[in-house]
Formats: structure tokens, C-alpha cells, sequence
């Protein structure tokens, strides 16, 4: 059987995701609420049968791979490849700031300008698409037959959505990415696909906000 399941989970609520600020690739932590949130997430996992955990090399990421790790008993394997998108000048500014000090790299930026490098060493979408798409293969190729779960990012998360929904790296976006949600992908040997999206009932109301 060459199916294999990639289970992507975001990352649990930051101070920085409430304050709507550009983490990036700034290595922020998880505050009270990404704490609890990722706690919830573990504890859901011990229904999951779970051949390997993977997580971004982030701290955000990693302390919510941590509960999922205890759950399933398995190590966490750190791929730097699930890091979030290097978002230059943006990273630790809010939406209001950048809009201030660099409308043009703002409007490039809300407009999907597939192939612009952000300034301040960012990735394109059209880099962060690639590498993103890389990752996901190299899973699918380690585990053949089976179910892992990688614990990433939003920047990454939209990218993988739209990989796996064959849809334009420029398309406007359609779907939420919400912190410590459960987003399935199937891989039959030949193509992605979207199997389930956005799940947070595990989260029983705990706050999830959305990045853009």
C-alpha cells in the first residue's frame, strides 16, 4: 500500500499572534493559551495510531510537537524544511507598521506576488511553495503505508493546502489557518490531496486565531 496520511498541525496561539505581528522565521514561544492549546493536542493523539512526529526547528512548533511526543511515545524529528516563510523587513512588525514604513512591499505582499523576494533576506512564495512541496515529498517517500504528523506553521500550512487542492500559488486564500488545528493530507503514491481541514474540536473552545 503506498498510501501514506501527513497530519499538519499549526502551532499553538503566540503573544505575537495576538498582537498580529509577522513572526517569521524570529523564534517566539508559545504563550498560556499555546501551552493549553498544544496540552489538548497531545492528549488527542493518544486515539492516533502514529508512526513518526516531525516538527519545524521553531520553538513555537517544537513545544507544541512536545505533548505529541508524549502521547505517542515517539521521538521529535526536526526538519528545518517546516519553518515558517522568511518574511524580511515584516518579521515583528504589525500589519499597521509595515503598511506605514513599507506600503509598496506591503501591497506586493497582500497582492500573492508569486516570484517577489521580500526585502531584509525574505522568501518569495514562490521559494517558500517549492521548498514546502519538497518537504512534502520527502515524507511521503520515508513513510510509505503509513501516518505521521508535522508540526508547522502558517505560511507553511498555506502552501501545503494549495499543493494538495491543486490550486494557484496566487489565488486568493479560502481556507483558515488556525492555530494547533489538524489539517490531513493523503498522498496515493502519484498526487496530494486534501482529506480533512482546519479540525479544532479537540480545542473545546480554547482560542485560535488566525494568521495571515
Amino acid at each position: 500500500m503506498s498510501e501514506c496520511i501527513i497530519i499538519f498541525v499549526r502551532h499553538g496561539l503566540t503573544d505575537w499572534n495576538r498582537a498580529g505581528r509577522f513572526q517569521g522565521q524570529i523564534d517566539i514561544a508559545l504563550n498560556e493559551d499555546g501551552i493549553q492549546q498544544a496540552e489538548r493536542t497531545g492528549a488527542l493523539f493518544r486515539a492516533h495510531r502514529v508512526d513518526a512526529v516531525y516538527s519545524s526547528d521553531l520553538m513555537r512548533a517544537r513545544q507544541t510537537a512536545e505533548p505529541i511526543g508524549r502521547a505517542t511515545s515517539l521521538p521529535i524529528i526536526v526538519e528545518s524544511g517546516l519553518r515558517e516563510r522568511r518574511y524580511g523587513v515584516l518579521e515583528g512588525r504589525t500589519h499597521d507598521e509595515v503598511l506605514r514604513d513599507h506600503p509598496d512591499t506591503y501591497g506586493r505582499w497582500r497582492a500573492r506576488d508569486p516570484d517577489f523576494e521580500l526585502p531584509g533576506g525574505g522568501e518569495s512564495l514562490r521559494d517558500l511553495h517549492r521548498r514546502v512541496e519538497q518537504q512534502m515529498h520527502a515524507l511521503a517517500a520515508r513513510h510509505t503505508g503509513q501516518t505521521v504528523v508535522a508540526v508547522t506553521h502558517g505560511g507553511v500550512l498555506d502552501c501545503v493546502y494549495r499543493i494538495a487542492a491543486h490550486l494557484p500559488i496566487d489565488a486568493p486564500r479560502s481556507f483558515e489557518l488556525r492555530n494547533a488545528s489538524l489539517n490531513r493530507v493523503r498522498w496515493d503514491g502519484s498526487t496530494f490531496a486534501v482529506a480533512s481541514w482546519g479540525e479544532v474540536g479537540h480545542l473545546e473552545g480554547a482560542r485560535d486565531d488566525i494568521e495571515p
